[in-house]
């Protein structure tokens, strides 16, 4: 790649910038703040440039109060210096509300701008097929560092971070693998898709898929990468070698209403992919099957009584256990295609993070839940709800391991934010409590491939992975980190293993 498109690179990677410096003479409203201030940077149309969109689905997880620290101060490392000796906190004030409010005109974003977007920085097959560094492939983790928009590569032996790369404005979702692990492909807020090569320790092309994208799903055979967006609502189906676009699928009902996307998945055991709709009360199923010639085929719109805002899967990715946004549940069986069981659930369950494991010859599974101090326990033969376990408070994470008697619950929706609770597995009994650091938030608890380690995120900006001996439950050691949010482990996604969620 030639000087300038290193250049054009390292500037998309660098985050948020400020504009040139500025005059001192008054500005009125906040639209004519931002074509001064803000838009050399973000775009006029606020859809993003050197620095990331400016728009409400792009700020929706930045709480107000961040969001006028970093007009205020900036953000540490990047270009973006903040603006508290040039505004006042009346007009920051303003500026703030201002980004939050959608344009009067929903943009758009066509089949010519994702091509335009496409970056490809190492040609497919380019590189060695090789690790360059000195660790367990299978057992790394990559560390979504989220102060400041960063992924650290971590050993998971050493329990010693080996690499640390910039990334788009806040990944979301989580990072999906290849499943030989060498491949990663994340998805930020704002659109962009990555593929970083894992092995070499490089970026090795990218694409802007939409304005704001939930995640992605990589095809179990390694040919495909499908994102979901909830601007536009579109689903976006990739070429996993070199990210090129294939097709661009518009989400619609049968009924001509159109959906966002609340995420999308790689069902493997049924070669196909499965969208989940935040608007419509449909499941989109999508086989591999015809994509060969870069279309996608007619999804499967598999119609249901209720929206259905979180899902899990069970392990055979056979049945959906999902839940509508007033806490009803219900099971799926996909192939047929309709609903086979009602979940007794209340308050917010979230079913997206629940796990499974055998108990008395059974398979249950275990979900948190967003608004009530509970976890709820559900047999996977009778979909009957066998035990509710009272916690701290409303948490976001279950995590477990096949190795480990235990699972580990956050309680982060709540004031005991700091506090992990265990609960033994086969007694449904909380058994102890851990708190890494008392008064900071503790949670998204992963393990290394053995089981051995678990690994907790003090989710701070002077934040750590706190290691702890899993059988012992013994502090091993704190690796600093900027905010750390999740940790994810090559070989418990690449397995699927049924402690984390997939």
């Amino acid at each position: 790649m030639n000087r300038l498109l290193r250049w054009l690179a390292a500037l998309l990677l660098a985050g948020l910038c400020q504009a040139p410096a500025f005059g001192a003479e008054d500005v009125a409203g906040p639209a004519a703040l931002y074509r001064q201030h803000c838009a050399a940077c973000h775009g006029a149309d606020r859809l993003g440039a050197m620095g990331p969109a400016l728009l409400p689905e792009s700020l929706e997880r930045l709480r107000p109060a961040e969001l006028a620290a970093v007009l205020r101060e900036g953000r540490p490392a990047t270009q973006m210096q903040g603006f508290a000796g040039e505004l006042d906190d009346a007009r920051l004030a303003s500026l703030a509300d201002w980004l939050r409010t959608g344009p009067a005109t929903a943009p758009a974003w066509t089949d010519a701008e994702i091509r335009g977007s496409h970056v490809v920085y190492h040609a497919a097959g380019s590189l060695p097929a090789s690790p360059v560094f000195q660790a367990d492939p299978a057992n790394l983790f990559l560390v979504v560092e989220a102060g400041s928009h960063h992924v650290s590569v971590l050993d998971g032996d050493r329990l010693e971070p080996i690499h640390r790369f910039r990334t788009r404005f806040a990944l979301h979702g989580g990072p999906k693998f290849s499943q030989d692990g060498r491949y990663v492909f994340m998805a930020s807020r704002d659109g962009w898709v990555s593929k970083y090569d894992l092995w070499n320790l490089t970026f090795t092309a990218e694409i802007r898929v939409g304005l704001n994208t939930r995640n992605v799903a990589v095809s179990d055979d390694g040919k495909w990468v499908l994102a979901g967006n909830t601007l536009p609502r579109t689903l976006v189906l990739l070429r996993a070698d070199d990210l090129s676009l294939a097709k661009v699928l518009d989400v619609t009902g049968r009924d001509g209403q159109g959906s966002r996307v609340s995420a999308v998945y790689d069902a493997a055991p049924r070669h196909s992919f499965i969208a989940a709709l935040k608007d419509i009360a449909e499941v989109w199923e999508i086989p591999y099957a015809g994509m060969a010639s870069g279309t996608i085929p007619e999804p499967r719109k598999i119609v249901l009584a209720d929206v259905l805002d979180d899902f899990y899967f069970d392990q055979s990715y056979r049945h959906i256990l999902g839940a509508s946004r007033d806490g009803g549940g219900q099971v799926v069986d996909l192939t047929p295609g309709r609903k086979v069981a009602d979940l007794a659930l209340s308050g917010m369950p979230h079913l997206g993070s629940g796990i499974t494991w055998m108990r008395d010859g059974h398979e249950v599974m275990a979900s948190p839940n967003l608004r009530q101090g509970r976890i709820s326990v559900i047999d996977m033969q009778s979909w009957q709800t066998i035990a509710t376990v009272p916690t701290n408070g409303p948490g976001f994470f279950l995590r477990s391991h096949e190795n480990t008697p235990y699972a580990w619950a956050d309680a982060m929706m709540s004031p005991k934010r700091d506090t992990l609770q265990l609960i033994d597995k086969q007694t449904l009994a909380v058994v102890g409590s851990l708190t890494p650091s008392p008064g900071r938030t503790a949670a998204h608890v992963e393990f290394t491939r053995d089981g051995r380690y678990a690994l907790v995120s003090l989710m701070e900006r002077d934040g750590a992975i706190v290691v702890y001996d899993a059988r012992t439950l013994r502090e091993v050691k704190r690796i600093p980190m900027d905010k750390p949010i999740g940790k994810y482990n090559v070989f418990n996604k690449t397995t699927r293993s049924s402690g984390t969620s997939h």
